[in-house]
C-alpha cells in the first residue's frame, strides 16, 4: 500500500522501509496505546482547536482549559476534584505522599513504574519507604498485603503503612490487569485499617476500552488516581490526579514546590481535551477488529500471537526460530506496518493493538504479514 504524498515526509533513500512512519495516515504501528505524535500533527491540531472554539490560556498551570479539563476528568472518574500535573511520575508520588502523612511506609508492586523508573523520588524526596510487593508477578496478593501490614505495625519500632498504591495494567508484565475483584478486597482492607489509596491508572481509559469496563469502576475504588494525558489522548505531556476536594486543596502548591507550575499548559490541557472525545469508541472498534485479526495471523506459518490471563492491549508474539524479527520488520514496513524488534526484560516480544490499526484493513494487514514472512 503506497501512503498518500502530501502526508507523509521520506529521508533519502530508495527503499521504502526506510521512511518515517509517524506522519502517515496509513501507518499501522504495533507500539504504544496511542497514535504516534509528531510537532507537525500537533500543532496541525492546535490549530484546529483554535479555530473551532478557542484555547483558553492558563496562569501558572491554573484556570483556562486547564481548569475544564481538571473539571472534565473528575467528573469522568467519579471524584470530587483533580489537579493537573506535568508528568504521572509527580502525580503518584504526591499522591502517596500525601495519602502517608505522618505514616512513612507505601505499599507497591514490586513490578510497578514507581518503584523501578522513577530513582526512588519518594524515598529521596519525600522520606516514605516503598515496601514491594508481588516480585515477578503482575500483581501481589491479599495475604501479601495483610503480612506487609502486619510486620509494619507490630515490628519493634512501629512504621505503619500508609499508603497502598496499585498500577493496572502493569506495562512490565505485557499490560496484565490486576482483577476488579482483587482490587475492591484490597482497597476494602485497607479501608478498615486506615491505610490510603491509590490508583496508578496511567492507561486506564485504554484498559477499560479494551476490557469492556467503565474507569469509574475502578476509580472509585480508590481514595485517589491518576490518568495519564499523553500516552493516548494526544497531548505532549501532562496527567491528572484525581480525588476528594479535601485532598486536592491547595495540591498546586506541593505541585509548585516540587518545580511544576509551569507557564504554560494550556496546549497540553487542549490537545487532552480533544484527544478524550471519542477516544473510548475509537479503542474499542480497534480492539474489536485486532481479536480478528490475531486469528487471521494465527493461520499463518512461521507466526503466533497468544493472549495473557489477565491481558489488555499486548499480545506475546512467538516467531519460528528460522524468522528473524529484524528482516521481518523491514519487509512489513513496505506495506506501512511497524512492529517493535526490541524484547522486553523478559526477552519477550509483543504486538500492541491501538487506534493506527483502524487505518488498514485486516486483509491488508493480513496480507502483509503473509508476504513478509514468505
Amino acid at each position: 500500500m503506497n501512503a498518500p504524498d502530501t502526508q507523509i515526509q521520506e529521508v533519502e533513500s530508495s527503499t521504502a522501509s526506510q521512511r518515517q512512519p509517524t506522519d502517515s495516515a496509513t501507518s499501522v504501528v504495533f507500539s504504544g496505546d496511542g497514535e504516534p505524535k509528531t510537532p507537525d500533527s500537533m500543532l496541525s491540531q492546535l490549530v484546529a482547536i483554535q479555530q473551532n472554539g478557542g484555547i483558553a490560556a492558563d496562569t501558572y498551570t491554573l484556570g483556562g482549559v486547564v481548569e475544564a479539563l481538571e473539571q472534565r476528568m473528575a467528573q469522568e472518574l467519579g471524584k470530587e476534584a483533580a489537579v493537573f500535573m506535568p508528568t504521572g511520575t509527580l502525580g503518584n508520588h504526591l499522591a502517596i505522599r500525601r495519602l502517608c502523612g505522618l505514616n512513612p511506609r507505601a505499599i507497591v508492586q514490586e513490578q510497578s513504574h514507581l518503584y523501578n523508573d522513577t530513582g526512588d523520588c519518594v524515598q529521596q524526596l519525600s522520606g516514605i519507604h516503598m515496601v514491594p510487593l508481588g516480585q515477578g508477578e503482575a500483581f501481589f496478593t491479599m495475604s501479601e498485603l495483610e503480612a506487609a501490614v502486619t510486620r509494619a505495625d507490630t515490628g519493634r519500632v512501629s512504621n505503619s503503612v500508609g499508603a497502598m498504591m496499585i498500577e493496572s495494567p502493569v506495562r512490565r508484565q505485557g499490560g496484565q490487569v490486576m482483577p476488579l475483584a482483587d482490587m475492591k478486597a484490597m482497597t476494602d482492607y485497607c479501608r478498615e485499617h486506615a491505610i490510603g489509596t491509590h490508583l496508578d491508572g496511567a492507561r486506564l481509559y485504554m484498559m477499560c476500552a479494551a476490557r469492556g469496563d467503565s474507569q469509574k469502576e475502578y476509580s472509585e475504588l480508590f481514595d485517589t488516581v491518576y490518568v495519564s494525558m499523553y500516552k493516548y489522548f494526544g497531548a505532549p505531556f501532562g496527567a491528572i490526579l484525581a480525588g476528594t476536594e479535601q485532598f486536592c486543596e491547595g495540591l498546586y502548591h506541593d505541585r509548585r514546590m516540587f518545580g511544576s507550575g509551569l507557564s504554560s499548559s494550556a496546549f497540553a490541557a487542549a490537545l487532552a481535551l480533544d484527544g478524550i472525545d471519542g477516544f473510548e469508541d475509537r479503542f474499542a472498534k480497534a480492539m474489536a477488529q485486532g481479536q480478528v485479526l490475531l486469528d487471521e495471523l494465527n493461520r499463518i506459518d512461521g507466526i503466533h500471537l497468544g493472549q495473557y490471563e489477565h491481558g489488555s492491549n499486548i499480545f506475546p508474539l512467538t516467531l519460528d526460530g528460522s524468522i528473524d524479527i529484524d528482516a521481518l520488520a523491514d519487509r512489513l514496513k513496505e506495506s506501512w506496518i511497524f512492529v517493535p524488534t526490541t524484547p522486553d526484560d523478559y526477552g519477550r516480544h509483543h504486538l500492541t493493538v491501538n487506534t493506527t490499526l483502524l487505518r488498514q484493513s485486516n486483509d491488508e494487514i493480513a496480507t502483509a504479514f503473509r508476504q513478509a514472512l514468505s
